[in-house]
């Protein structure tokens, strides 16, 4: 598809197609990913009290801290 057909395309799609054409063309690992981060986006807004970035960034780095996490993340 041409450049100007691509940005077309992109103003012609709602936010959430957008978002669910790029999540399915990722592997399936990387998609549960994107599914919890949504899900945890979707409850922090809920509770604005509540800075849970702070709190999980040690317990997420045990997984997120890797070498097959860098080589998932590596092409993008």
């Amino acid at each position: 598809m041409p450049n100007g057909d691509h940005a077309l395309s992109f103003f012609a799609m709602s936010m959430s197609e957008l978002i669910e054409k790029e999540v399915s063309a990722m592997p399936e690992p990387l998609q549960r990913e994107v599914y919890d981060f949504a899900r945890f986006l979707r409850h922090k807004n809920e509770d604005e009290s509540f800075n849970g970035l702070f709190l999980s960034e040690s317990a997420l780095a045990k997984d997120w801290n890797t070498p097959e996490e860098d080589a998932a993340w590596a092409s993008l």
